[in-house]
């Protein structure tokens, strides 16, 4: 499976399973989806039947609230059946609504943001002071998470021992919890001195930045981050991936409503769906063809959206406002300019 087949499957496996559940982080999951797509089909060494393996790369999910996408990244890659997806967040399920170590393929449970990323730090340096550099360590963050202190703390500690075995992506999709993460806690400078990336980089920590959703410029930033390694000075590296918060249906793009809404039964879901079988790429089958019922895009004039709060603009009216002041970044397409004008 490549992973442009991945990074669909995940997603629709991710309406799925919010879905159902009625539970959260679908945007979180969303905006995560080509990394975890590109990781797992092509990047991460690792064994499905031996998730133990002693010379398997260390990927952990720091951001552990988009745990949807990771379950769905790890059924498909082979570690547990994709058919279990459909218990998530039933009761009595390993499949929890923040990832989970009892969960084949996953390091370590993670959900306290911060957390996820101190112990890769650990892990990587533990590698390194045993001599043990045949595998490497991931750890993908939100950038809402880079406001926890302990997350600078473990990016000095990384780079003044040198690992060079450890690779740390931020989904930069600029929005956290229910808000911007700009209007939570700065990371770039209003008047444009520095940016993110330019942080890491005092921080001693190779830095790339790429289109989050490029599934080759994503290839490409790993394999420059292994390639860096083994060159001097010996650093960790850093990717930051520019993303968009629920990147893959129009509706829920760069809405921060969509950290914490699931798709409701009706015009969400059936759009939803709609629209990612209108992206199927060749090779993939739609796993949940028998049970779906594709009903027509919702009318301009059926009320739902007001009714139901399905975008941020109905129930905060300071809303637009801020999504004009949202720039264009990196994989941000038209698409996505267009569903944003249509919201103000």
């Amino acid at each position: 499976m490549n992973s442009k087949q991945l990074s669909w499957l995940i997603r629709r496996h991710c309406v799925e399973m919010t879905h159902r559940a009625c539970v959260s982080h679908i945007g979180s999951d969303f905006s995560a989806s080509d990394i975890l797509a590109t990781l797992y089909a092509g990047v991460l060494r690792y064994d499905a039947d031996d998730p133990q393996w002693r010379d398997r790369d260390r990927f952990l999910m720091s951001k552990g609230h988009a745990s949807a996408a990771l379950y769905a990244a790890l059924a498909e890659s082979g570690f547990f059946p994709v058919e279990e997806l459909m218990t998530f967040c039933e009761n009595g399920s390993r499949l929890i609504g923040h990832v989970s170590s009892k969960v084949p393929g996953v390091e370590f449970s993670t959900g306290s943001l911060g957390h996820g990323f101190s112990v890769a730090v650990g892990m990587a340096f533990a590698a390194k002071k045993s001599g043990d550099m045949g595998h490497k360590i991931y750890a993908l963050l939100g950038d809402g998470e880079c406001n926890e202190g302990s997350v600078w703390e473990a990016a000095l500690f990384a780079n003044h021992f040198r690992l060079n075995n450890l690779v740390a992506i931020i989904d930069r999709n600029q929005m956290q919890s229910l808000d911007f993460g700009e209007n939570t806690m700065e990371l770039d400078d209003p008047e444009g001195a520095y940016r993110l990336i330019d942080k890491w980089r005092v921080f001693g920590w190779r830095a790339i930045e790429v289109d989050g959703h490029d599934l080759n410029q994503l290839k490409a930033a790993f394999e420059e981050a292994s390639e860096n390694a083994d060159k001097k000075p010996h650093k960790p590296t850093v990717v930051i991936a520019d993303t968009i918060k629920g990147r893959g249906v129009s509706y829920m793009q760069n809405d921060v409503l969509w950290h914490y809404r699931y798709p409701h039964q009706g015009w969400e879901y059936d759009v939803a769906v709609r629209e990612l079988c209108d992206a199927i790429p060749d090779g993939v089958v739609d796993p949940y063809a028998s049970s779906v019922i594709m009903r027509e895009a919702r009318s301009e004039n059926d009320g739902e959206t007001a009714d139901d709060h399905a975008l941020s603009s109905s129930w905060k009216t300071t809303y637009p406002e801020q999504m004009r002041r949202v720039e264009a970044r990196p994989g941000t397409d038209e698409r996505v300019h267009a569903v944003i004008e249509d919201k103000q």
